[in-house]
């Protein structure tokens, strides 16, 4: 299978390597020059949880160097969906899949804004705590599940077909007729960690251990969790706070991408994480005002960025 991932960063850099190993033609789409010339240059190597591998793979800054693909894998930051939905489409032929796969919430509407939703797939990834140790080298800790659905809902052979991709190239990965539910158990568990750890500078496993950090990000759950059951979405479970410990306790050691954005000094993905809640919140008359505040604190310490 032919694939491009748009947005080959951190996470984007797992899915490539492993991908391109398991026999896949992979292009690596990114605006990092320094990080698309070192892959260019030694390959791209992923170490972790995975092995320790360097895969040769092809590496852009312009999607069109990759010609039609089979499979486009947007992995970008919130932020950058609707300019990889464009690059998406000019890489996409009529039978092409457009896998988007980002935290929060909202990233496959933006992709539907350039794209008919028809070829619009969507991908929820846990545990994996992944990071980029220099430009052309990722780390990951973890690699629990990649789940995988037809945006417009229902099972299809094409997604059979995608996901058995993903198992070929080790990835545990399961094909879900309702990828909405998965959605909102994932963000969920974002929203926990996210913006919490990000403010007090601490591992999922620290924030666990401390009674007062553990308030604010048990909290910040709480308040997903309601307005997830208040529009009706369908959930997996019962007790939000054993669902989000158990979540955190299979990786301790892990920074969740907001804590290393801020680590790097760049914006994080707030908007879309624990911003999120007080928006979708505010649509169906309810409040989240934890997620409101931790929302603010964050961009109040972005802007010194």
């Amino acid at each position: 299978m032919k694939i491009a991932i748009i947005g080959c960063g951190a996470m984007g850099s797992v899915y490539a390597a492993l991908l391109a190993d398991a026999g896949n033609e992979v292009w690596a789409i990114d605006t990092w020059q320094e990080h698309i010339d070192a892959i260019n240059k030694n390959g791209l190597r992923v170490e972790g949880a995975s092995g320790d591998r360097t895969v040769k793979i092809n590496a852009s800054a312009d999607a069109i160097d990759a010609g039609e693909c089979d499979l486009i894998i947007v992995a970008t930051k919130a932020s950058g969906v609707a300019t990889a939905a464009q690059a998406a489409k000019m890489i996409a032929g009529p039978n092409s899949v457009i896998l988007t796969i980002q935290n929060g919430l909202g990233a496959a509407d933006r992709i539907a804004e350039a794209i008919d939703t028809s070829q619009v797939m969507i991908g929820v990834v846990g545990g994996f705590g992944a990071s980029i140790k220099q430009p052309g080298h990722a780390h990951h800790n973890g690699m629990q599940l990649v789940r995988l659905g037809e945006m417009n809902g229902g099972m299809s052979d094409r997604l059979t077909t995608v996901v058995n991709t993903w198992e070929k190239a080790g990835f545990t990965a399961k094909g879900y007729p309702d990828i909405h539910q998965m959605i909102w158990e994932k963000f969920i568990c974002n929203v926990t960690y996210s913006g919490p750890c990000a403010l007090m500078n601490a591992t999922i496993g620290e924030v666990q251990a401390s009674s007062e950090a553990w308030f604010v990000a048990l909290n910040c759950a709480k308040e997903a969790d309601a307005v997830a059951r208040a529009k009706n979405i369908t959930l997996g479970f019962d007790d939000v706070e054993t669902y989000v410990r158990e979540f955190g306790a299979n990786m301790p050691d892990a920074r969740p991408s907001m804590l290393l954005d801020h680590l790097a000094k760049r914006p994080s993905e707030i908007d879309g994480i624990n911003g999120a809640v007080p928006v979708e919140a505010k649509k169906i008359g309810m409040s989240a005002p934890i997620n409101e505040l931790v929302s603010n604190l964050i961009r109040g310490k972005e802007a010194n960025f």
